[in-house]
């Protein structure tokens, strides 16, 4: 299969599942979805990323070689669809400490912008609550930043940020 051809050709659920299923855990077919993700071409990142997104649900540990590239992206690109999942597979994985720092202040920064996209808000929210499993000194900070969301938040927000509050209390 040529997966750019593949994920080029529709824009469909059932094809994204199609090159999800091929590339499997596959590394070298990893890389060569991840370049398509990198490249410039608005259309292919937009797929490349649903695809990414679906195949890093069963194969979390791809993505970790990718997680310093993600950062910046996270932060600042410009297409919604990418930040939204690129924050979604980030959850599904342990962040290598190198990297927990500067995506703590990007998830936060992201919690802190009510203009952000909600599920970019949620996917953080949750990024955040794992790295604080390893980094309990964080809990308070973000409790108050998720009881300050609570008020204004949508239903989704306002339901992951309960959930959230409740498991960092227990810890």
């Amino acid at each position: 299969m040529n997966l750019y051809q593949q994920i080029a050709n529709e824009h469909s659920k059932q094809n994204v599942l199609r090159a999800a299923a091929y590339i499997g855990g596959d590394r070298e077919k990893f890389d060569e979805l991840m370049q398509i993700f990198f490249s410039d071409e608005k259309k292919m990142i937009n797929r490349a990323a649903w695809v990414m997104s679906h195949t890093v649900d069963k194969y979390p540990h791809l993505i970790v070689p990718y997680i310093g590239e993600f950062i910046p992206m996270l932060k600042s690109h410009k297409l919604v669809a990418v930040r939204r999942n690129i924050a979604r597979v980030l959850q599904y994985v342990n962040i290598p400490e190198e990297y927990q720092g500067e995506l703590v202040n990007v998830c936060f920064d992201i919690l802190l912008n009510p203009k952000d996209a909600l599920a970019v808000q949620a996917f953080s929210m949750t990024i955040l609550y794992n790295i604080t499993l390893e980094q309990p000194e964080l809990k308070d900070e973000l409790i108050l930043v998720i009881e300050d969301m609570l008020p204004n938040g949508s239903p989704g927000i306002k339901s992951r940020g309960k959930k959230t509050i409740k498991a960092l209390k227990k810890m």
